[in-house]
Parts: C-alpha cells; sequence; structure tokens
C-alpha cells in the first residue's frame, strides 16, 4: 500500500525533483528529498495545511518563490525522468524513510555547518550537502504517520 495516493504523472514529477535537487548525492541523497516531498503531502500543518497533492507539493508557491528551487531555476527538473530515478520515487512512495528525512519537512544546502534550527525547527541530521527539519514536536503529528 503506497504512502500516499499518486499517479505515474506523479512519479515522474517526484523523480525529476529527487533528480533536480540531489542528483549528486546519490541514490541515499534523492531519496531522501523524495522522502520529503511525501512527507509535505501527508502533514496538514504549518506551511503545509492546503498542498494535498505530490503536484501540489512540487509547485507550491511560498514568498512570491516556489518553495523547490529546482523549480524555480530550472535545471534538471525539466528534463525528462530517467527511469532509475522513477524506480526511486516509487519506492519513496511505497514505503521508503530513513533518518534524517523520515521525519522531515524541509530540507536546504547551507554551505555550512548545519544551524540547530531552520525557521524554529530542530534539526535532524544533515546527510552530504544537505540539512533535514522536522516539525517542532506536538505541532504537526499528522506528519508522523506513516
Amino acid at each position: 500500500m503506497a504512502r500516499v495516493a499518486y499517479t505515474e504523472k506523479d512519479l515522474d514529477l517526484i523523480a525529476r525533483m529527487m533528480r533536480a535537487e540531489a542528483e549528486g548525492e546519490g541514490r541515499l541523497g534523492m531519496l531522501m528529498v523524495g522522502n520529503v516531498i511525501i512527507n509535505r503531502t501527508k502533514a496538514d500543518c504549518l506551511d503545509f495545511e492546503d498542498v494535498r497533492s505530490i503536484r501540489d507539493v512540487i509547485f507550491q508557491v511560498q514568498g512570491g518563490n516556489y518553495s523547490f528551487e529546482a523549480v524555480q531555476k530550472g535545471n534538471l527538473f525539466y528534463r525528462p525522468a530517467r527511469e532509475a530515478d522513477r524506480r526511486l520515487a516509487r519506492d519513496v512512495v511505497k514505503y521508503w524513510r530513513q533518518q534524517p528525512a523520515m521525519f522531515a519537512l524541509w530540507y536546504f544546502n547551507p554551505y555550512a555547518e548545519c544551524p540547530p534550527t531552520w525557521y524554529g525547527q530542530p534539526f535532524t541530521g544533515r546527510y552530504k550537502q544537505h540539512c533535514y527539519y522536522e516539525a517542532i514536536a506536538n505541532t504537526c503529528e499528522s506528519a508522523y504517520r506513516f
């Protein structure tokens, strides 16, 4: 059973986003980015109260910009998905979760050390260049559901 409802087009979107945001971090880094996308579809709180689909998450606009830099800048995101990336996307929507991205709703590349909080949210860990953050305990229970 999948963690969220999805279509083949959704798999393509996640695959393209994972590659665009984390191709340099290999398979595991790409899976972690995909996990954040799925977590955001499940979270009914904070910045994610009105995003219920994979497409909503990927094309969400906050503060006048897309939430994901790859959508804004275009780079690899606008290239067709590769089959290997689609397989990783399928793993993420069906079952894949791992720390530090297990419950993470945000990640970013600080080009330095990871700060202990990001916009007030606690740091859960780093994988290569990305720092991961989850919601403060008791502020977003839906983010902690499988």
